[in-house]
């Protein structure tokens, strides 16, 4: 049977700590067979996990206690430099399938399509494709339509991306607006909970404290969802460290 965790955290620095400290107790064990480190590396994982996360601007970096002898998973500096970057443009160097920003910067659909039957159906002419900037959009619909909407969700996926080597983790930001403030929820389909989390969310916190600036109200709330958040095995120890505790499930795989 799944076993799914919710969380309700304060701020992002609660959040991870509370995330780090339930998947030492909660998480599966598994060999990963495809995707990143492949058939190098096991990962210790959620079966769903689900994190409401009250004041995010609170603390918005993790926050690694003096004396421990482990790395910070992030920075403020890298997180409001270069990957607010990745986030608000569509800047991406040719070695890139994608970035996060250029999905949500400058995301490629088909518009004023013409059909035109043929004896084997029907084919679709004069093609018009164009870039669609998903964060003004959603700034816009907001300041045109107020709260009454639930259209307003900025997807970073695509079905091609089935296809490519390494698709992209988080697939969609929804948006909503509700009393008077403006709320993310975060859908990530894979999520690294120590190297990726802190500045996923770090920057994805700060695009919503400029979109609500740019809309006129307040900053709100976070609910973030993953079924594959995980901790990789080089970063075990670092967990442990961290938490004070050891890991449940290899004390159940000795015994």
């Amino acid at each position: 049977m799944l076993n799914p965790v919710y969380i309700t955290a304060f701020d992002l620095d609660d959040a991870w700590f509370q995330c780090l400290n339930n998947i030492m107790d909660k998480g599966y064990i598994y060999k990963v067979s495809k995707g990143s480190y492949e058939k190098e590396q096991r990962r210790l994982e959620f079966d769903l996990a689900v994190v409401h996360i009250t004041n995010p601007k609170n603390q918005i970096i993790p926050i690694i206690p003096e004396g421990m002898s482990i790395p910070p998973p992030t920075s403020m500096e890298y997180v409001s430099g270069d990957y607010l970057m990745c986030l608000m443009t569509d800047q991406k160097t040719k070695s890139e399938d994608y970035t996060y920003g250029e999905r949500l910067n400058n995301f490629k659909i088909r518009l004023n399509d013409t059909v035109v039957d043929t004896p084997n159906g029907y084919s679709i002419i004069n093609e018009i494709v164009e870039g669609t900037n998903q964060i003004q959009e959603v700034i816009k619909m907001f300041k045109t339509a107020g709260e009454g909407t639930n259209q307003a969700c900025m997807e970073i996926g695509m079905p091609s991306d089935i296809r490519i080597s390494d698709p992209p983790c988080c697939r969609l930001i929804d948006c909503r607006l509700r009393y008077g403030k403006l709320h993310f929820y975060i859908y990530f389909r894979s999520w690294d909970l120590w190297t990726g989390w802190p500045s996923n969310l770090g920057g994805m916190q700060l695009l919503k404290q400029y979109m609500a600036e740019q809309i006129g109200v307040e900053d709100g709330e976070m609910v973030c969802m993953s079924k594959g958040l995980h901790l990789y095995e080089y970063c075990w120890e670092y967990a442990k460290t961290r938490t004070g505790k050891s890991i449940k499930a290899l004390e159940n795989e000795r015994n």
